[in-house]
């Protein structure tokens, strides 16, 4: 009998992570303000930093070569997650809770909207563009990319490779830093 755990592919492993999100968003809007609710926020910042550059990294590129409309898509989408990246930055430096509850609204807006694009017209295309094997290999790089991407949002940084790719390694390695630095 293998060890070996089956990897989701690229879609399984992306839907799971907005569905992951989602929950987190469902906890903030129910939560007072409070260590618990910022610990969420902070959950959501990490989370949605690493969604989206390994989105940009892996994802994208995917979608520009198989789908005949995949330029378009992935644009609208590296636009989409350049807003969530300036709102994701914002709320990191808002000081006042009440700003940082506005910035939070527009936030989960946005990304609800992303999502349901995403789970709606992208992955359905995607599924039909290419085949079982090759979600599956995406899947893997998607994994492997979780690992080096940034912890928190760098909205001047490139959002397309190669760019992003070498600033997403350099960005992680400092935010990885910046968060032992907050443990201790």
């Amino acid at each position: 009998m293998s060890d070996t755990t089956i990897q989701p592919d690229a879609v399984e492993l992306l839907e799971t992570d907005h569905a992951e999100v989602e929950q987190m968003f469902v906890q903030i809007e129910s939560l007072p303000e409070g260590d618990s609710r910022t610990q969420l926020i902070q959950g959501v910042i990490r989370e949605l930093s690493v969604h989206a550059t390994i989105e940009e990294q892996v994802l994208y590129p995917a979608v520009r070569e198989a789908l005949p409309d995949g330029e378009a898509l992935a644009q609208e989408a590296i636009d989409e997650h350049q807003q969530v990246k300036e709102t994701l930055s914002a709320i990191e430096s808002a000081d006042a809770p009440t700003e940082r509850d506005q910035l939070l609204v527009t936030l989960m807006s946005n990304v609800r909207h992303h999502v349901e694009e995403e789970e709606t017209e992208l992955f359905p295309k995607l599924k039909a563009a290419i085949g079982a094997s090759e979600l599956q290999e995406m899947g893997g790089k998607l994994a492997s990319a979780k690992k080096l991407a940034p912890t928190h949002p760098h909205p001047n940084a490139p959002n397309t490779p190669p760019g992003n790719i070498v600033g997403g390694i350099a960005a992680a390695a400092i935010d990885k830093a910046r968060d032992a630095l907050k443990r201790d």
